[in-house]
């Protein structure tokens, strides 16, 4: 900042400091690039997922569209980019595809996964994007919805609840981010791929029967 007025009031052509020098920086940059479109998405679009989610129809189209993805993931050839390697453009629109996975039925790690990979990042890369991209998604939604809560309704035994809940998603969460390494090095989403599209196919026929 202070080298942009420098510049402005000297007219001297003063070398700009490089402040996003290495991999962890570039890291953060990315992630916070992919956040602003997901959370203007996801506010945009809130009325009409809370829409969706009432009619069977949507999260059965939207599973048969996960099992492409998925089945679409395992075939795409493995990619080298690292940190430094994806753009601030590659980085956008990974974080579109998180805003339209809040659609029900659509897989949010399924959809950034296969969108990392298009962009060309490696296979432990995406996997580990897709998980710390879906963090600040995850608080900005929880700032939204904290409005609502009646805090003066709260009894302990509900606060008890609520930190037994956060610790266990925690386990959960880096249980999944080690089994999800797993199954995409080994290019093993296909079988997710079938549940996906048999699931979506049930709840397509159970639109129309019920």
């Amino acid at each position: 900042m202070a080298t942009f007025f420098k510049r402005v009031i000297t007219k001297e052509d003063l070398p700009y400091r490089k402040i996003v020098h290495n991999s962890y920086r570039k890291f953060v940059m990315l992630v916070i690039v992919s956040t602003i479109p997901t959370g203007i998405i996801g506010i945009a679009a809130k009325d009409l997922v809370s829409a969706a989610e009432q009619i069977l129809l949507v999260p059965g189209i939207c599973l048969i569209i996960t099992a492409v993805l998925l089945f679409i993931a395992d075939r795409i050839p493995d990619g080298g980019k690292t940190p430094k390697q994806v753009t601030y453009t590659n980085a956008f629109l990974i974080g579109i595809s998180q805003g339209i996975a809040t659609m029900p039925g659509l897989s949010r790690s399924g959809t950034t996964i296969t969108a990392c990979l298009s962009t060309g990042m490696t296979r432990k890369f995406a996997v580990k994007y897709s998980f710390i991209m879906s963090i600040p998604a995850i608080l900005g939604a929880l700032v939204v919805e904290i409005k609502d809560v009646e805090f003066a309704a709260l009894q302990s035994a509900d606060i008890l609840n609520y930190i037994v809940g956060t610790l266990v998603a925690a386990i959960v969460g880096y249980i999944c981010i080690k089994t999800m390494l797993v199954v995409v090095r080994k290019k093993k989403f296909t079988i997710f791929s079938i549940y996906c599209l048999i699931m979506g196919l049930v709840s397509i026929g159970g639109y129309f029967y019920m």
